[in-house]
């Protein structure tokens, strides 16, 4: 009797969030399964730097759409609360202006439209309700027609079920940008900045993405949680259920090919020079690293690249083990430039970066009261908006040197005095993000989300290579940890349908 052959895995290529979930899913449905991660550690952006005594968060610092991570658990036989105890926020964020105003919003809808209230007037805080609503119907429609669909398409929107409120879409003016829909809501330029931020949320400029983005109102109406021990520990979690269903992690393995056979991806090279045969070979990696031939010649002849023009936003960020003193930090913070026209414009140009930058800072041991976690020096991320780049093209030293003094000297201005000393700080730049991100030019959100056509052009899970998927912040649905949770999920579902087709599923069932 013949023996049977022996079960390929299919093998990840990198441990991201999406390469996890991928990793997961596809075990708990009995596939084998192989992940090869370059780095020492999981997470990919969702990164953690040591400073000085500390770990800092020095990617994503909240963790919100909780649904997401709760069905991906679930469908991996297990619960989130078992793996991550996470922590509500009260107050979603605190706003400062150069003039001295103030502005936190909350989790509490009432007190937030009672904080505009106080700070623009009894109007612009019932313009804000109106807001609210636009931004709900918004989500209500694009959650199962684009953010569930692996590859959504007209069809998904002339649903029955999702056409009684295609109207509700089209009042949200789909195809007008989401500054000028603001503009309509608020006239206080204040407001208009800081909701025109949740265009950065993607790496997109409010001026250019689509009125569309306006839903991030609702998800952060919906929760935004603080992960225990830092978002890095839910890079742990996945790792961890990974492993308890079966999944082999190999770190310090960089992948250097992806391998071909009869027309479809069969496995793939590692840089020591070892061949891994699979069932199938997802990528989680920004799509440009294939096209540019990180993962061998055959992936760039095949994969279409991101045009440089169309990349988002990249950043310059501090890592800061410190002391902060002066302005009552909340645990998110930003701090607004005065001329939010002129600060985008500048990041359109390569090389430039915003004479008057809008700051973002985490203090990442203060919770709703403001208070640090304890008397010695606190844990700080910064992070200014930086144009991404091509090969060669990124900000020059003298550049990030003078946003440096610039960046800090900003906050002095609204109040903050940060006591950096050697050893405290370490900084990052869109360079450096191109180095830890081959393929990305730095950009860290994929493709911008500049006109209504964009969130649609983004590759899905599936290639046209048999055998081989995407997943990823750089492909459908887009950037931000959830959706890449969801990519990861798309690429799992479309590789176990190919398996399946082909009589190559030996166990399991679909997701």
């Amino acid at each position: 009797m013949a023996r049977p052959e022996p079960e390929l895995p299919v093998v990840v290529i990198g441990a991201g969030v999406a390469g996890l979930a991928s990793a997961m899913l596809l075990a708990a449905r009995g596939q084998s399964v192989q992940v090869y991660e370059a780095a020492d550690t999981p997470g990919g952006k969702m990164r953690e730097v040591r400073v000085g005594h500390s770990r800092v968060d020095a990617g994503p610092t909240v963790l919100t759409m909780r649904w997401v991570f709760e069905e991906l658990f679930a469908d991996a036989g297990d619960t989130l609360g078992n793996h991550l105890e996470l922590q509500p926020l009260e107050i979603l964020a605190r706003h400062s202006w150069a003039d001295g105003s103030r502005l936190d919003l909350h989790a509490d809808h009432h007190r937030s439209v009672e904080a505009i209230a106080a700070l623009a007037g009894a109007a612009q805080a019932r313009r804000y309700e109106q807001f609210c609503i636009r931004s709900r119907r918004a989500f209500e429609v694009l959650e199962p027609t684009f953010l569930r669909q692996a590859r959504p398409g007209l069809r998904h929107f002339l649903h029955p079920r999702t056409l009684q409120k295609l109207p509700y879409l089209w009042r949200s003016a789909p195809f007008s940008s989401l500054w000028q829909a603001l503009a309509e809501h608020f006239p206080d330029p204040r407001l208009q900045q800081l909701f025109g931020r949740y265009a950065t949320y993607c790496g997109s400029s409010p001026f250019l993405a689509p009125a569309t983005l306006m839903l991030i109102a609702h998800v952060e109406q919906q929760g935004v949680w603080t992960v225990k021990g830092g978002m890095h520990q839910l890079a742990r979690a996945m790792e961890a259920q990974a492993r308890r269903l079966g999944v082999e992690f190999r770190y310090g393995q960089a992948v250097v090919d992806v391998l071909m056979k009869h027309g479809r991806a069969s496995g793939v090279r590692l840089a020591n020079g070892l061949e891994v045969q699979a069932a199938a070979v997802i990528v989680n990696a920004d799509p440009g690293a294939l096209a540019e031939g990180k993962l061998g010649p055959v992936m760039a002849r095949r994969m279409k690249g991101v045009d440089v023009s169309r990349r988002s936003l990249s950043a310059v960020t501090w890592c800061l083990e410190t002391r902060a003193e002066g302005f009552p930090l909340s645990r998110h913070n930003v701090f607004f430039s005065q001329d939010y026209i002129r600060e985008f414009s500048e990041l359109q140009q390569k090389r430039c970066l915003p004479a008057d930058p809008t700051i973002y800072l985490c203090a990442q041991d203060r919770g709703d009261d403001g208070a640090p976690g304890n008397p010695a020096p606190e844990r700080l991320f910064v992070l200014v908006n930086a144009p991404s780049g091509g090969t060669t093209d990124w900000p020059l030293d003298d550049a990030i040197a003078s946003c440096e003094t610039r960046t800090f000297d900003t906050l002095a201005k609204h109040g903050l005095r940060i006591e950096a000393a050697a050893g405290t700080c370490i900084r990052t730049t869109p360079a450096d993000f191109a180095q830890l991100f081959p393929g990305t030019g730095g950009a860290l959100y994929g493709q911008a989300t500049h006109g209504w056509r964009a969130s649609f052009t983004r590759p899905g899970a599936r290639t046209g290579v048999a055998g081989l998927f995407l997943a990823g912040g750089g492909v459908h649905p887009g950037a931000g940890v959830p959706m890449a949770v969801m990519s990861g999920r798309f690429a799992a579902r479309s590789a176990l349908d190919e398996l399946s087709r082909a009589g190559r599923l030996r166990r399991g069932k679909s997701l």
